[in-house]
C-alpha cells in the first residue's frame, strides 16, 4: 500500500550487489510513478528517469531548462513507488562543482539509487543530436569529484557520462572517449555512460578501457543501433536503458486515440488497446487499501 516497502538505503545496497555480479541489468525509462510500478511488475531490474522525459513532461525541450528542484521532486515521486533501484539523469549537475555536490545530496534525499553527471557544456543538448560541445577534462573531473565527496551513502551510484565521442569523427573520437572514461574513473566515478556509441565494437572498446560498469543508451532515432540485451551483454555492458521509449509509445497511442475521436467520435474500436480498469486497480494494489479501510474498496470490477 502507498509506497515501496524497501528503503532507499536497501535499494542502493541491493543494486550495488547485483551490479557487482556483472550481469546485464535492464532499466526501462519511467515517465511517471505509475509506469515505474508497471516496469517492476513486468520483471525488470531497475527504473531509469530520463532528463529528456522530465523536460518533455513539462512541455520543454531537453536543453538544460529543468531545475534541480523539478528533477529531484519528480525523481522522488517515481523512485518511492517501486522497490526497484532508480537511476536519474542529473544533466551537468545544475551548475558549478558546488552545485553538483548539492545535486547529489538532494538526489540521495529523494530516494534515488544513483545519478549520472555529464561533461557537456551548459546549456546541454540531447546526447544524440549533432553540434554538442564538452567541457575540458579538468572541469569534467571536478564535477565528478564534487559529487563523490558530497555523497553520504557510499552505495549511491555516481556515474559519469561522456559525450566526447561525437566531437571527433572515426577512431579519434572513440579514443577520446576511452581516455576520458579512464580519467573519470580515476576521479571517482563508479560507472561510465559513454553516450552515442555507434557499434557494438565501440561499446566493447570502452569496456576494455575501464574496470567499472558501463551503460548503453538504446534510445530510438539516435546515433546508436538498437542492439538487443543479448548483444550488449556479449560485449560486457552492465546496464541498458531505454530512456524515452515508453513515453514515445504512450504519446503515439494517445495521438492515435485523439485521431479516432476526431474521425469516429468514440473510442469503442480502441478498447482492446487500453489498460483494463481491473488491471489498473491491480497495479495500484487497490485491495491493500481495502485491508486498511473497507470503506475505500468495497466493490468488484467486472471484466
Amino acid at each position: 500500500m502507498l509506497y515501496a516497502q524497501t528503503t532507499a538505503e536497501a535499494k542502493r545496497r541491493l543494486f550495488r550487489e547485483r551490479l557487482a555480479t556483472g550481469e546485464l541489468l535492464r532499466f526501462p525509462g519511467a515517465f511517471n510513478p505509475l509506469s515505474a510500478r508497471l516496469i517492476e511488475q513486468k520483471g525488470f531490474e531497475g527504473v531509469y528517469i530520463s532528463g529528456a522525459v522530465l523536460s518533455a513532461d513539462l512541455g520543454l525541450p531537453d536543453i538544460g531548462l529543468t531545475t534541480l528542484t523539478e528533477v529531484a521532486g519528480r525523481g522522488k515521486q517515481i523512485a518511492r513507488m517501486t522497490d526497484l533501484p532508480a537511476i536519474i539523469d542529473a544533466d551537468t549537475g545544475f551548475g558549478e562543482p558546488m552545485n553538483v555536490a548539492r545535486t547529489i545530496q538532494e538526489l540521495e534525499d529523494a530516494g534515488l539509487a544513483g545519478a549520472h553527471i555529464e561533461d557537456q557544456v551548459n546549456p546541454k543538448r540531447c546526447g544524440h543530436l549533432d553540434g554538442k560541445s564538452v567541457v575540458d577534462e579538468a572541469t569534467a573531473l571536478k564535477r565528478i569529484r564534487a559529487g563523490v565527496d558530497a555523497r553520504r551513502d557510499s552505495n549511491f551510484l555516481i556515474m559519469a557520462r561522456t559525450d566526447i565521442r561525437a566531437t571527433e569523427p572515426g577512431d579519434s573520437g572513440l579514443a577520446l572517449a576511452a581516455d576520458r572514461a579512464k580519467a573519470l574513473v580515476d576521479a571517482g566515478a563508479d560507472a561510465i555512460f559513454p553516450e552515442a556509441m555507434r557499434t557494438l565494437e565501440e561499446f566493447e572498446a570502452i569496456r576494455k578501457a575501464v574496470d567499472v560498469p558501463i551503460l548503453a543508451n538504446m534510445t530510438e532515432f539516435g546515433k546508436s543501433e538498437l542492439f538487443s540485451s543479448e548483444q550488449l551483454a556479449s560485449v560486457g555492458v552492465n546496464i541498458v536503458i531505454w530512456p524515452v521509449s515508453m513515453l514515445r509509445i504512450s504519446m503515439g497511442a494517445t495521438g492515435r486515440a485523439l485521431d479516432e475521436l476526431n474521425n469516429v467520435g468514440h473510442l469503442t474500436g480502441k478498447l482492446g488497446e487500453m489498460q483494463h480498469r481491473a488491471d489498473l486497480y491491480e497495479l495500484l494494489d487497490y485491495e491493500s487499501y481495502n485491508s486498511f479501510d473497507t470503506n475505500v474498496f468495497n466493490f468488484e470490477v467486472e471484466r
